[in-house]
């Protein structure tokens, strides 16, 4: 797909090349996606709440495994009480009770610590996904806006790599590329906290 989609580019600029020059210059730009991305206020605001939700979760994940760590000192020294040998047949059977009822309820946490393990992780990752689709979006609709308004014909993202992790756009002028533009115009409304980061 991606050599049909790169064919396909190569034999348009081909055209445009050897059709389009004669009658109208075509106009290229670039942006650096990373730059735009990394610069962007809501990229920063989306990491800091990221970072949070996963200190926070972190936390909470820590003080069950604490739990289930005191859990299971608890079960080691009825263990070791019950090899002492001046305990009696009644004591002997409280104890093995007890640990009886402290082995499945350290079982019962381990898998509700695994299982929150999990669901925290997917809730994470999602989150990232959200934030992550909302900050392309508003990049890629202030991108489309300044090639109207600067009536570019073709852009690349100087940033991107080809299937063999080769940069798509091996050469650019500077004066090509529009991203600082780009983030400028992303930045405008940005709170007076965020411009200080």
């Amino acid at each position: 797909m991606k050599s049909i989609i790169r064919t396909t580019l190569i034999a348009a600029l081909f055209m445009l090349g050897g059709t389009g020059l004669a009658n109208a210059q075509v106009k290229f730009g670039t942006v650096d996606m990373n730059r735009v991305f990394s610069e962007y206020y809501k990229t920063k605001d989306a990491q800091t709440k990221y970072a949070d939700a996963e200190a926070a979760a972190n936390k909470d994940l820590n003080d069950r495994v604490d739990v289930l760590k005191k859990s299971m000192q608890d079960i080691s020294q009825i263990n070791t009480d019950l090899e002492k040998p001046e305990l009696t047949k009644e004591a002997k059977d409280a104890k093995l009770k007890d640990r009886e009822n402290k082995v499945a309820s350290a079982r019962s946490l381990d898998r509700e610590i695994t299982e929150y393990r999990s669901a925290k992780q997917k809730t994470l990752q999602d989150q990232f996904l959200r934030m992550r689709k909302d900050i392309v979006d508003d990049i890629m609709k202030t991108v489309n806006d300044l090639v109207k308004a600067k009536a570019y014909d073709i852009v690349f993202d100087k940033s991107g790599l080809s299937a063999g992790a080769v940069p798509v756009v091996l050469y650019s002028r500077d004066d090509l590329d529009f991203s600082q533009d780009v983030i400028t115009a992303l930045n405008k409304n940005a709170p007076a906290a965020a411009t200080k980061k």
